[in-house]
């Protein structure tokens, strides 16, 4: 990575000139960003009346700061993470250098069009990270900087620094907190993070925004911190007689009074600021020396503004440490609403919109226009854009995954335990394939059956560290840290994992270089996950998630353990595919679908739901013929299989996961009354669900799993069970309209032998055979 030192000497020093084409590029950032705004709610044509919206002061708020760092320092290697409601002022940028055609400005929400919110997947100009959603925007650059690392082994993928723009705001998320303090962020001096401090939420100025505390935070995690709080108008002002009594008074002021000084007329100011006490007479003398246009100037005077402050802090980055740049600024500012306790979402109207024009030299009838080419601010537009150009990525196919790696299981075994062992197969019989795979967890890889995994490849640390335990002969996990490792091991935080998890399945699209993610948790903490995963599918990220243990099957830990809802995710969840075997076998060709889909343009992401249970892997039944066996394996990753077929079916138990054995239980009790069963093993729902939308005419997807599965010539009352909500199968009904029970978990989980939880739950044999009889009799 380049040095401070180095990359300082890079920039040539701004004369005062060259300061104000930057400030006349500012000037049309703001005026475009506003005006993109202004368009969609005030001219673009609304039938239906419903608001369209945008966030003019939040983008007033960033336009300095992103105007400083776009045209000044942005170099192809970094990566620049936007806040999501200064989209409007990205996409002014990305048009001004060339990045974005005219076509899109008017555009801004409508179908098609400038999205909401920045995105990678969705939105017309070059777009680094998706946001939107609070504080998942700046704690990607960390995973991001951890995954161009990791991914930099195979292709040397170029460094460079990882911006994020960051709301104050979105530091109350404990998310942004929990990925701060994870220890290896520490050494990621490529961070930058720009804090847009404007002291105002949604509905309010903050009272108490605790700045101090909040940069102490960041210190104490080993961030470097710089804080840019006033301006050079000001800070000249400070120098001057009564400058340490004025510093002092907007030093202590809260910051609701601050915000209200911004709104007032010169006159006001001169009664308000000296305020009481020994302070006010130096202030007011101070105050009275200037005239109105400069003592309304100064106020708003901070750092988070001023191009020369916000220039020298972006070229003294120390690159050995992450940085924290706290930019003090004003939400609005340059727009009439500056400052206001409401502005978050208030609309300029056509007058003001026409005065913010005419101050800042823009035509309203020709709102898009950019600068002559000729001119000294066309010239900087251009030369930026050059800068910061980007050799285009070439994708590199990712690495063959075989479909069956022939191994027939026996014995007792676990779907859990399948994991593990898959990975260690995949060494020998694929290791181009397995070189890529990259396994995270958030400190439970020995309980997840990752152990031997581990002790196989390693742990990745940037550079290699001492296992000062490798000698120990009852140490059975080996922690082998090294540039080479492929699990990386996070704290305890659900959301860190996901967050690394999207950023490593984005290196196909980022870099070129195709990895196979896989992260691992307990499945009753996936939907804690859920929703930064799944933002990070929206940004494109492709992974797999495996939830393990899971269901009220692990019975002795009682219901705080005990997912209920998970199995439904497969429905739920877009670019995703949710599998949830019963047997190893199951396991092996589910996950190695998975790992083929990940990597390339038309892939996605996938969730696995892993037990702990031990099953008799005979059940299986599998296939001896190799055409049948490569039938059943088909019928696997599809969604569903026919486990045991009746002669004279009259009643069909449709059972998913570890139940398929209480499944196979009750057919057998009901065969000696004289009720034959068929068994269907569902493995997807999901799947399942899009086939028969498909039949419908809704979607696409392939349909001949379902007459595989529930073929009409067996149509008969159907029994669902599964550990997890009923809900889950509660459409199978609908395939062959048959008469339907379902049975599943409903309740929070009790402590107990499997034997009892089970049939607390009604998930048991015996629950199984009720229905069955009810349906039959």
């Amino acid at each position: 990575m380049t040095t401070a030192p180095a990359r300082a000497a890079a920039f040539r020093a701004l004369d005062d000139g060259s300061f104000d084409v930057l400030r006349e590029i500012e000037n049309r950032v703001l005026w475009l960003s506003s005006a993109i705004v202004h368009h969609a709610n005030r001219v673009r044509p609304n039938p239906v009346g419903l608001k369209v919206g945008g966030h003019q002061a939040s983008s007033a708020s960033m336009v300095s700061i992103m105007t400083t760092l776009w045209f000044r320092h942005l170099r192809p290697e970094d990566r620049v993470s936007v806040k999501p409601h200064a989209s409007p002022v990205l996409h002014a940028i990305n048009y001004l250098q060339g990045n974005l055609d005219a076509r899109f400005l008017p555009t801004l929400r409508a179908f098609g069009g400038l999205q909401s919110y920045p995105s990678r997947s969705k939105d017309p100009d070059p777009v680094d990270y998706s946001t939107g959603s609070v504080g998942i925007g700046a704690t990607a650059t960390i995973w991001g900087a951890i995954a161009r690392r990791y991914a930099s082994q195979d292709a040397g993928t170029a460094a460079g620094r990882q911006y994020a723009l960051v709301g104050d705001a979105e530091l109350d998320e404990g998310a942004v907190w929990e990925a701060v303090l994870d220890p290896q962020v520490a050494e990621l001096g490529e961070l930058v993070w720009i804090v847009d401090l404007n002291r105002q939420s949604l509905d309010r100025v903050v009272p108490d925004i605790a700045a101090d505390r909040l940069q102490g935070m960041f210190a104490s995690a080993g961030w470097q911190v710089l804080t840019l709080k006033y301006g050079t108008l000001l800070e000249e002002l400070f120098t001057r007689p009564g400058g340490a009594q004025l510093r002092r008074r907007i030093d202590a002021m809260p910051n609701p009074e601050y915000q209200r000084l911004l709104r007032c007329s010169a006159g006001e100011l001169r009664e308000r600021l000296p305020g009481a006490g020994a302070d006010a007479g130096p202030i007011a003398a101070l105050v009275a020396q200037l005239d109105d246009t400069t003592l309304v100037r100064a106020l708003c005077n901070l750092g988070g503004h001023d191009l020369a402050a916000l220039d020298d802090a972006l070229a003294s980055v120390d690159d050995h440490r992450p940085t924290v740049i706290f930019a003090y600024t004003v939400k609005g500012y340059g727009l009439p609403t500056q400052g206001h306790p409401q502005n978050h979402s208030s609309l300029l109207t056509e007058i003001q919109i026409h005065e913010l024009a005419t101050r800042i030299g823009a035509d309203p009838a020709r709102p898009w226009d950019a600068f002559p080419v000729g001119s000294a601010a066309g010239r900087l537009c251009a030369d930026a854009a050059a800068r910061r150009r980007r050799d285009p990525v070439e994708a590199t196919p990712p690495p063959t995954v075989p479909t069956d790696i022939g191994r027939t299981p026996t014995g007792i075994a676990t779907t859990q335990a399948a994991l593990g062992r898959v990975l260690l197969d995949l060494t020998r019989a694929a290791p181009e394939a397995a070189r890529r795979i990259v396994t995270v967890s958030p400190d439970v890889s020995s309980s997840t059956n990752l152990g031997g995994w581990v002790n196989k490849v390693g742990v990745w640390a940037p550079t290699e560290r001492v296992n000062w335990f490798h000698d120990d002969a009852e140490t059975l996990l080996h922690w082998r840290e090294k540039p080479t490792g492929q699990h990386i091991e996070l704290g305890i935080a659900e959301t860190n994992l996901v967050g690394l998890l999207g950023e490593l399945g984005a290196t196909w699209s980022r870099w070129g270089t195709p990895l196979l993610p896989i992260g691992v948790l307990y499945d009753p903490f996936v939907q804690r996950a859920l929703e930064p995963w799944s933002f990070g599918i929206y940004a494109g990220g492709q992974s797999i998630l495996v939830g393990t243990p899971s269901g009220v099957t692990l019975a002795p830990e009682g219901g705080a353990h005990q997912s209920i809802t998970t199995p439904s995710l497969g429905i739920e969840q877009p670019g995703c595919t949710t599998w949830e075997p019963a047997f190893v076998l199951d396991t092996e060709w589910t996950l190695l679908t998975a790992m083929a889909r990940l990597g390339r343009p038309d892939g996605g992401s996938a969730y696995l739901r892993l037990s702990t249970r031990p099953v008799d892997q005979s059940l299986a039944s599998v296939p001896a013929d190799p055409a049948a066996r490569e039938r059943r394996r088909r019928q696997v990753v599809a969604g569903a299989y026919p486990l045991r077929r009746a002669e004279h079916p009259q009643v069909t138990i449709a059972a998913m996961g570890a139940l398929v054995t209480e499944a196979l239980a009750a057919a057998d009790r009901l065969q000696q009354q004289g009720i034959a069963a068929d068994v269907v093993c569902i493995t997807s729902p999901g799947l399942l669900f899009q086939a028969i939308s498909a039949r419908s005419g809704h979607g696409h997807a392939d349909t001949w799993i379902l007459d595989q599965a529930f073929p009409a010539s067996r149509a008969t009352p159907l029994v669902t069970v599964l550990d997890g909500h009923p809900h889950t199968l509660a459409f199978l009904g609908g395939i062959q309209r048959v008469p339907l029970r379902t049975l599943g978990v409903t309740d929070f989980g009790q402590s107990g032998s499997l034997e009892d939880v089970y049939r607390h739950h009604g998930v048991d044999t015996d629950s199984i055979v009720r229905a069955a009889l009810d349906l039959t009799e």
